[in-house]
């Protein structure tokens, strides 16, 4: 559930066919239909005899199951994925170890095997199409929650959606009995523009689950005992890291966990968020049959570490091909500082127009996104105001930049005569 901490603290406070991979023990497929008529879960078996339809463009395979550009993108009233996002499915940064987030990943298993003699069970190639239950449900994330609407999360269907949190996967893994996991996967989200907000990410969850054993000898509560371990864990992580750096502790609030934490360290001369924790809610074990247990559970960003461990300054550029980019890093490397190869200049370009009580930011962006894809660098609310009759008027200046070359005025005024259009058809406001 870990990373569902850090989709909360996104969410809450401020703005799944599993193919299941791990060193030494038998993997396993599940996956998840993309009907909303059918059940929450099929057998892999169910899956591999399904007739899947011949791809509009292309064929991923997510999980150990071939999967069509149309199933995803499916031509149902509900379904927001864009093409945009699905050109992400698959890519898996986090497997790259000569990545960043790759790197960081890895650091990440190293401190676990070294301090935890290889207990934690560890899953990264899990698919990201989930059901509402997993991504929801399953974690208690309650049911007027908005997170759950569409112009927070991307559905394939009115039952399927693109995981916000790697936690979606957190009730499966405990009903099939493992005790000790970490699951990194890519994560999607409908968000802003700018450098440090992006479509896809990445995130890790752990969680660990105790037995009356482990705490009956401490002459504490189970609670206490699991709160008190957590701690100590995650304090390391952070030096394995970090470094020696100093450290607080403040309490906060997750659906999931009772008690919950943030874990700062003073970093670069200032307070930084490193990660979300708790101690499991009892509801979450007792649905996986875990009713005399107790359990932790954290979650992080490796882009948001990442940035900061190797001084990235643009989220964009994790998914750039460019050899400036992808030649500075190395397997086992952390913190190699990332050196500058450029900086082109932005390009502003302003749009204005009579808002509808449907409109939202989150819908704006996305046709931004799909317009001018990786070029559009930021949207912000530059002017906002409303006239005697009642109708409202924004204005966003919308700063495009390509990481790796100038643009030209030509493709500049192609890309926002563009957005005008989209946003006038799709949005239903009307330009000034």
């Amino acid at each position: 559930m870990a990373t569902a901490f850090s989709f909360a603290q996104t969410i809450l406070f401020s703005k799944t066919s599993l193919s299941i991979r791990t060193n030494g023990l038998r993997s396993f497929s599940f996956c998840l239909p993309f009907s909303s008529s059918s059940a929450a879960s099929l057998s892999s078996d169910k899956l591999q005899s399904k007739k899947w339809r011949q791809p509009v463009a292309s064929v991923l395979e997510l999980g150990g199951v071939k999967i069509a550009k149309d199933d995803v993108l499916r031509d149902d009233p509900t379904n927001n994925v864009p093409d945009t996002i699905f050109a992400k499915l698959g890519m898996q940064l986090h497997r790259r170890d000569q990545h960043p987030i790759g790197i960081l990943k890895n650091a990440i298993y190293e401190y676990f095997d070294t301090n935890y003699s290889n207990q934690f069970d560890k899953f990264d190639n899990l698919c990201p199409i989930v059901s509402v239950k997993e991504n929801f449900d399953d974690v208690l994330v309650p049911a007027d929650h908005v997170s759950r609407s569409y112009n927070d999360t991307y559905y394939v269907d009115a039952q399927t959606v693109l995981r916000c949190h790697t936690s979606a996967h957190q009730a499966e893994l405990l009903r099939r009995g493992h005790t000790h996991f970490l699951v990194t996967g890519d994560v999607y989200r409908r968000d802003s523009i700018d450098s440090t907000h992006y479509p896809v990410f990445h995130q890790m969850e752990g969680v660990r689950v105790f037995s009356p054993s482990d705490w009956e000898a401490s002459g504490t509560d189970g609670t206490t005992y699991v709160a008190g371990d957590l701690k100590k864990c995650l304090e390391g992580l952070a030096r394995h890291l970090f470094g020696a750096v100093e450290m607080r502790w403040v309490d906060t609030y997750f659906p999931f966990t009772n008690p919950s934490f943030e874990l700062e360290i003073f970093f670069q001369e200032k307070w930084l968020e490193v990660l979300g924790c708790g101690v499991t809610e009892q509801e979450i074990l007792r649905r996986s049959g875990k009713t005399d247990n107790v359990a932790w559970a954290f979650g992080l960003g490796l882009e948001r570490l990442a940035m900061v461990l190797f001084d990235i300054p643009d989220i964009r550029l994790f998914w750039s091909n460019d050899e400036r980019f992808t030649s500075q890093f190395s397997s086992g490397q952390l913190g190699v500082k990332f050196k500058p190869f450029s900086k082109y200049p932005p390009c502003y370009k302003d749009v204005s127009f009579w808002i509808n009580e449907a409109f939202t930011e989150n819908n704006l962006c996305e046709v931004v996104r799909e317009v001018a894809g990786d070029l559009a660098e930021e949207v912000q609310l530059i002017d906002n105001f409303t006239n005697k009759k009642g109708m409202t008027s924004h204005c966003y200046r919308i700063a495009y930049r390509s990481m790796e070359r100038s643009l030209t005025d030509e493709e500049i005024n192609k890309l926002q005569w563009n957005v005008r259009e989209l946003v006038q058809s799709k949005l239903n406001v009307v330009l000034r």
